[in-house]
């Protein structure tokens, strides 16, 4: 069983030792941002540099000026270039993203730095993935959360009919509220798809191929959020609870501050509302990509994982073997030697490692004998000298 722990902290864990994929993202965000805002500058100033009525947004905000500088904004050739570059961000941002987000998940599940190179590259190779995830997010909100707007619409009509005033302002924001929760539901599920796709890329299958089918990660993501419903929704709700939060708050200051001679420093805390709304927002992937690897994919854990530096790392040359040495014996088998003089162990190189009593007879047998007897041979009598072994001591000799 792994080790359960808190996936808040460690997402945040997550996203503070992977700090450069939030800022490269918030950087690119604010480039495209500016480039996008540009023509509608163009066109604010044609209209209130040399308009009395101007006064009116420098020293207060009066939103009738504000509604109707905006209505006439969208008129002439600087509201065409503003309806070009007002289609044109959906597209970059949606590149930005798909970019971005693979190589960030990435560096989340294999640990690697946030290099700008590493998310880029990881971006480009996971992109059709994303798409194809995106193109699954956009089917699953028209089928399951259409209903919902359908429903909502006539909520709302209901409210008009038969409520005014705050009461109908709550009635209304409760609807609202259900929408969003179905909404933040379908988010945090592909939110997974989108963390299991990477990792079950990042484990590479038996013939070292990566896995691309995006088929494979819909049901453990299903599973993954059922069984752990309320701890990930909250989670996710929470962080997204607060990230609203940051912005609303900025974007108040930010109009108080409206009448102020500069506008930087309205800028800075604007920005810095947004800066934190983005951090949340890998906050909530740093909190489910902790609980994917928690959880990993039922068929990734039949087999032992391979660290992913591992697998990316090459070879190195090992030296060359040394030669095996020659067996020796590892026993020694006592044998029973009837002659002394001879040898019946081989060398002390020898293969044989024991020898056996029939193959000591024989080799007993038809070695010679390599030290000859120095004693003489003893006479072969048929029976002894009588003269010599029987003596009579009173016959004189002679």
């Amino acid at each position: 069983m792994p080790r359960t722990r808190s996936i808040l902290l460690h997402g945040l864990g997550l996203a503070l030792r992977r700090l450069p994929a939030f800022l490269w993202t918030y950087l690119f965000s604010l480039v495209l941002a500016l480039g996008f805002c540009y023509p509608l500058k163009i066109g604010l100033s044609n209209i209130l540099d040399h308009s009395l009525a101007a006064q009116r947004l420098s020293s207060g905000f009066d939103v009738g000026t504000a509604v109707d500088a905006a209505m006439r904004v969208h008129e002439g050739p600087a509201g065409q270039a503003l309806a070009l570059t007002s289609h044109g961000a959906v597209p970059a941002y949606l590149l930005l993203y798909l970019l971005l987000v693979p190589g960030t998940l990435f560096c989340y599940i294999t640990r690697t730095r946030a290099h700008l190179s590493t998310l880029l590259r990881q971006g480009v190779i996971y992109f059709w993935r994303f798409v194809r995830i995106a193109l699954l997010t956009l089917l699953a909100a028209l089928f399951l959360l259409g209903p919902f707007v359908v429903l909502q619409g006539h909520w709302s009509a209901l409210i008009d009919d038969n409520f005014v005033g705050r009461t109908s302002l709550l009635l209304r924001l409760a609807g609202m509220l259900v929408v969003l929760l179905a909404a933040s539901l379908l988010r945090l599920y592909f939110d997974l798809v989108e963390a299991y796709t990477v990792q079950l890329a990042v484990e590479h299958e038996r013939n070292s191929r990566p896995d691309r089918r995006v088929r494979r990660t819909l049901e453990p993501a299903f599973r993954l959020l059922r069984q752990h419903f309320f701890r990930a929704w909250l989670v996710f709700l929470l962080l997204a609870i607060m990230g609203a939060a940051a912005a609303f708050f900025s974007a108040r200051t930010a109009m108080h501050m409206l009448a102020q001679p500069h506008a930087w420093p309205m800028f800075l805390v604007s920005q810095l509302g947004l800066m934190a709304m983005l951090f949340t927002r890998f906050w909530q992937r740093g909190a489910e990509v902790s609980l994917v690897i928690q959880h990993p994919l039922p068929f990734l854990r039949e087999r032992p994982a391979i660290p992913f530096a591992a697998r990316s790392a090459k070879p190195a040359t090992q030296p060359p073997a040394p030669p095996p040495l020659p067996d020796r014996p590892h026993h020694i088998e006592m044998i029973y030697n009837p002659d002394p003089l001879t040898p019946l162990y081989p060398a002390p190189l020898s293969t044989d490692d024991t020898l056996t009593r029939a193959t000591a007879g024989e080799q007993t047998a038809n070695m010679p004998d390599p030290i000859p007897n120095p004693e003489p041979a003893a006479p072969s009598l048929d029976e002894p000298d009588p003269g010599v072994f029987h003596h009579d001591p009173q016959k004189p000799p002679g």
